[in-house]
């Protein structure tokens, strides 16, 4: 059996996603995640071999997810479920870590297919994503690098904490820090990127694609 964590933050879709899945006699649904904190906490807790993963995702979104998930199972594999199909967003997820990447308006059968092909230790990428993208990674994936990269796991969660308009006092909540805490991660991360405002700082999130503009 493969045993599958679905992390997505509309309830509808997660449930859809579920029924489909325990129809395969393969696969076995072992929990669900609303966002990309509760990923990263029930893969701890109940280790399944493939987590199925949305990218845009409140608290924590899917990619860091991924990056944290990864750092903590590598033998995890991820699949990424989005609406997102541009390169960058795939070169993101590739370099955190996920194994494959499939679109929400896909066929059924194609996500069945992904999560076994992960579960086998290939890799696997929607038809519809251009070849070129696969192409073209290993010399992009260089050029990708940017300041972004000089960011630490703590920064990057409190960058996407405050695009999403949260104050330091209930980002320090959710992450179990001192508020005193949040305002260094948040002064170092704009040190970094250069930056000098929130609006700033949310315009590059919403640009890497860790915050979403719903």
């Amino acid at each position: 059996m493969i045993k599958v964590l679905l992390a997505e933050d509309h309830t509808i879709v997660r449930k859809g996603l579920r029924s489909l899945l325990d129809g395969e006699a393969d696969i076995y649904v072992v929990g669900e995640a609303e966002n990309g904190q509760q990923a990263v906490e029930k893969t701890q807790l109940l280790l399944p071999d493939v987590v199925l993963m949305d990218i845009t995702m409140p608290v924590l979104n899917g990619l860091e997810a991924t990056r944290q998930i990864k750092s903590l199972h590598p033998s995890i594999k991820v699949v990424v479920l989005t609406v997102h199909s541009t390169q960058e967003y795939v070169f993101q997820i590739l370099q955190a870590g996920g194994s494959g990447y499939v679109l929400k308006q896909a066929a059924v059968s194609e996500l069945i297919q992904a999560i076994r092909a992960v579960f086998q230790g290939d890799s696997f990428l929607s038809p519809s994503i251009s070849r070129q993208v696969v192409d073209e990674y290993g010399r992009l994936a260089v050029a990708m690098e940017d300041k972004f990269d000089r960011l630490t796991a703590r920064e990057r969660e409190v960058l996407q904490m405050v695009a999403e308009g949260r104050t330091n006092r209930q980002i320090a909540g959710l992450m179990h820090l001192t508020v005193k805490t949040v305002e260094a991660h948040r002064a170092s991360l704009m040190n970094k990127l250069g930056l000098h405002s929130i609006a700033e700082l949310t315009k590059y999130a919403l640009r890497k694609g860790i915050a979403s503009s719903e």
